[in-house]
């Protein structure tokens, strides 16, 4: 048996939510199910949202950003986060060869990337535990220190939904549909 959880628009979530949502459907154009869901709790949907932000204007390229966040629903295996990122990734104009290939889990031709999706991927998988040959071989990259930050701000604010997801069985938007995944693909 699967507990249900509400999915609220900005007319019925809880009063604390209702700004959030009405904002959020003004920037996509309609509020996600994601967004939908976590205005349950509006604490968490305003953090999520915090570190949304911040994580946008972090010193990451958007190509990067988009590596990040992809990486990591993929490292946790949360289908609804790897469509919705696919998605703003291609309207992005992230090559479909990139977007694929990080669905997949496979290595990035571009190496300022793979390095961003192994540091990325370790992460998540080794929570947090990094070695510093990892680091050394991002910094090697061309990358920075803040960058490594910002990894773990990107990193952060996945886990707030690809958890969120993965408790609540938030159902699929019909933006995302089109790049709908499953965790079987990245294997």
């Amino acid at each position: 048996m699967m507990i249900d959880f509400r999915v609220y628009d900005e007319s019925d979530a809880p009063e604390a939510a209702r700004p959030m949502l009405e904002a959020a459907k003004k920037r996509m154009g309609f509020v996600t199910t994601l967004n939908a869901v976590m205005a349950e709790s509006p604490e968490l949907l305003a953090g999520y949202n915090a570190l949304a932000e911040q994580f946008g204007r972090s010193s990451l390229s958007l190509a990067a950003k988009q590596v990040v966040l992809i990486t990591a629903s993929v490292e946790n295996g949360c289908e609804y986060c790897v469509a919705a990122h696919s998605t703003l990734a291609l309207r992005a104009h992230i090559p479909a060869e990139v977007v694929q290939a990080l669905r997949e889990g496979k290595q990035l031709p571009d190496a300022e990337l793979e390095a961003v999706r192994r540091l990325t991927q370790a992460m998540v998988a080794q929570r947090g535990s990094v070695d510093d040959a990892e680091i050394e071989a991002f910094l090697a990259a061309g990358h920075t220190r803040r960058h490594v930050l910002d990894i773990v701000l990107g990193v952060g604010m996945k886990t707030l939904s690809n958890y969120t997801n993965h408790i609540t069985h938030i159902p699929l938007d019909p933006a995302w549909q089109d790049q709908q995944w499953t965790h079987e693909q990245a294997m």
